[in-house]
Formats: structure tokens, sequence, C-alpha cells
């Protein structure tokens, strides 16, 4: 998937666990680790202020995109 979640990089910097952040941000630990972890289908964007200001940080530092490797595919014709 294109979109990274960079989640525990703002947890080691805050230095703060997967539990106290879930806690703050009133989400279960399993619902934070689904999200953390990039197997999050969608975030409501409630959740991803609540982040943010637990954290104290932007969007952009918890979210960032890639391009997907194409190598692979093959090229249009």
């Amino acid at each position: 998937m294109p979109i990274v979640v960079d989640i525990d990089v703002m947890l080691a910097r805050r230095k703060m666990s997967v539990g106290e952040l879930a806690g703050r941000v009133g989400i279960t630990p399993a619902n934070l680790a689904v999200l953390k972890n990039g197997r999050a289908k969608a975030v409501r964007f409630a959740t991803l202020a609540a982040l943010c200001d637990v954290l104290e940080c932007q969007p952009g530092d918890l979210l960032r995109w890639e391009a997907e490797d194409t190598a692979d595919e093959p090229a249009p014709s």
C-alpha cells in the first residue's frame, strides 16, 4: 500500500508506549496496532486529530505516501 504509517516513529520520539497512546486517544490497543502496522483500510479524522493532539504533531508526521514498486508490472503498450 502506498500510504505508510509512522506512528511508531512518533511513539519513539515521545517515549510513549502503544498502550499509553491508545488510552489517551480513546481507542483499543488492538485497533491502534492495526493502524500502526499499516493494516487499516481507513482512519477517522477524529482519530487522526486525537493522535495528533496527544503526540503533538501534524497528520503528515504520521502518514506519508510512497510510490508503489511497479518494476514487476508490464509496461503499457
